[in-house]
């Protein structure tokens, strides 16, 4: 029986009292790589949000690792779409890592763990990303591709079950972007991986299945992205609805996307 790590059913959700998530139901089995793609403003974020428990739903249920949303702890890493650091913030890549480590202290007040156990995790998860070499650098003098390596580090320092990502290529270049995919296809033999972007390119090597997100969520048991995706995401209708003008090969990662200019089946 195969196991779902994710489990989503009729979720719906308003905020300011407008739709952002309309019936929304999704299984994710152990071991997929799932990419999550539409439009700016489609729900992406808010679905990730959702599965965290750290926005709850007008309706619907919603269970992560067998839990309801929340409840799972560490076994959740998370990576978050905005992660700017200031020229000015001295911390560095070991220190940023080892926060994905703060646990609750005494009196209910936020800690970091100092001790070789809390640096030997931060170590592990630096290797796993291939950052170990720039573990005493300052963070905010890293590359963006570097920082994101790190940010991801830092989600995987728990050593979780689940890896969840919004928008983690979105501030950097293609050589860059094309090595965190890499990165994340190797992640994938160890754990399930759920990344939010609002570009096709995403589609990358490794991605086994494809949700679109537009207040309602169609879903592909497969690394293609089909019509009834593209209406989702750009609207239009019949030759009018592929938004695509050139698709360039070159060693970069790239999909054959499905005959889309017209309803499937035809």
């Amino acid at each position: 029986m195969v196991e779902h790590v994710i489990e989503l059913k009729d979720v719906s959700l308003a905020l300011g009292g407008a739709p952002v998530l309309e019936h929304v139901s999704l299984t994710v089995r152990r071991g997929d790589f799932l990419a999550v793609l539409g439009p700016n403003g489609g729900g992406k974020s808010t679905l990730l949000k959702v599965m965290l428990g750290l926005t709850r739903p007008d309706s619907g249920t919603v269970r992560v690792l067998g839990a309801p949303a929340g409840e799972a702890g560490g076994r959740i890493g998370y990576l978050p779409q905005f992660t700017h650091v200031s020229g000015s913030f001295p911390i560095t890549v070991l220190d940023a890592v080892r926060m994905g480590l703060v646990r609750p202290g005494l009196a209910g007040v936020a800690g970091m763990g100092r001790g070789a156990r809390e640096v030997e995790l931060a170590d592990r998860a630096l290797s796993r990303v291939n950052m170990e070499e720039h573990r005493d650098r300052k963070l905010a003098g890293l590359s963006g591709g570097q920082k994101q390596r790190v940010f991801i580090a830092r989600a995987l320092v728990g050593d979780p079950e689940l890896l969840l990502m919004d928008e983690p290529t979105a501030s950097v270049d293609s050589a860059s972007r094309n090595s965190l995919f890499h990165l994340l296809a190797e992640l994938n033999r160890e754990m399930t991986v759920v990344m939010v972007s609002h570009d096709l390119s995403s589609l990358a090597s490794g991605v086994k299945s494809v949700a679109c997100v537009n207040r309602t969520l169609h879903f592909h048991d497969a690394p293609e992205i089909t019509g009834e995706m593209f209406k989702m995401s750009y609207g239009g209708s019949g030759d009018a609805c592929c938004p695509v003008e050139l698709v360039t090969h070159g060693e970069v990662p790239h999909r054959v996307l499905l005959n889309h200019d017209r309803e499937e089946g035809e």
